[in-house]
């Protein structure tokens, strides 16, 4: 008889789910994705959508990524199924966090030890959805995968540059962390693969490069070709953004990552802005020319 396949159950189908379910029912993975209304979804090929509200899930969970984000109530999982979490057969755990659980640091570096300090509502929740995963690691191996801004295809500095809504804000020193959702997954998966011992482990998914988002966006448009939008000094940006966007730039901080990728054995395959942004335009670039053909062929 051959190998029972391994079973990763995936919470939350949205962007980085659906990127990590798809590679891992490519590679091999059994994959279930909870969904509140499965009929609604379209998942991925190899993937089985099941109903969140439904027990049998959680019960025979051995490898479970989280990706939805904690409400008022606290994380959805723990608030709808507390009672079968801690008898589930769980050995593996990854929750999808932020790094905004470490607050604001005046642009210094935090590292994966580096004690939190969420200072913004929507980071506190955060905070306490990691210790609600944080009880299971007696018996499990728990990943708090603290992540930058996640761009990859179809959401990234280059779709605001073509659109037109790409802003240059201009404040020296402001860097933020990013990652390229493909990196996420690599991640994800290469910690699912080979978890550790029970235990809690924090890993920082961002690049090798913070940067100032006014380098993000020249760099985009360099690349497709465009002028960059105007300047715009900090000041009079911040009198026009959302509360929203306000607490993005209320904080500042570097966040390092050596031991993720030392304990994971990876590089990224996309250490900074550019090399994510090149990639993304040369699969969009492949991808059109390959549906031109598709529509000279028909």
């Amino acid at each position: 008889m051959g190998e029972t396949p391994r079973t990763l159950t995936v919470v939350g189908l949205g962007y980085t789910g659906r990127a990590v379910a798809a590679r891992a029912a490519a590679g091999g993975w059994r994959v279930r994705a909870t969904a509140r209304d499965p009929a609604a979804l379209s998942p991925p090929p190899g993937v089985e959508v099941v109903e969140f509200a439904a027990p049998g899930w959680v019960e025979a969970a051995t490898h479970l990524l989280v990706t939805a984000p904690p409400g008022e109530a606290g994380d959805p999982v723990w608030a709808a199924h507390a009672a079968r979490l801690s008898a589930a057969p769980l050995r593996w755990v990854g929750y999808l966090s932020t790094t905004g659980v470490y607050g604001d640091r005046g642009g210094g570096w935090v590292e994966e030890d580096t004690p939190p300090a969420p200072g913004q509502p929507r980071s506190l929740r955060r905070r306490e959805a990691e210790r609600q995963w944080e009880a299971l690691a007696s018996r499990a191996a728990v990943d708090l995968f603290r992540t930058g801004g996640i761009y990859g295809p179809g959401r990234s500095a280059l779709d605001e540059a073509r659109a037109g809504t790409a802003r240059r804000i201009l404040k020296p020193g402001h860097a933020f962390g990013r990652i390229h959702v493909q990196d996420i997954v690599r991640a994800v998966l290469a910690a699912a693969a080979r978890p550790p011992a029970p235990g809690l482990r924090v890993l920082h998914l961002v690049d090798d490069e913070p940067a100032e988002p006014a380098r993000v966006v020249e760099e985009a448009c360099r690349l497709l070709g465009l002028p960059p939008p105007p300047e715009t000094p900090f000041a009079e940006a911040w009198a026009r953004m959302s509360e929203m966007a306000r607490s993005f730039w209320a904080e500042n901080r570097r966040v390092a990552n050596a031991r993720t990728k030392a304990a994971l054995g990876l590089d990224w395959a996309f250490p900074s802005y550019r090399e994510g942004l090149a990639a993304i335009l040369a699969e969009q670039r492949a991808q059109g020319a390959a549906e031109q053909g598709e529509v000279r062929r028909g």
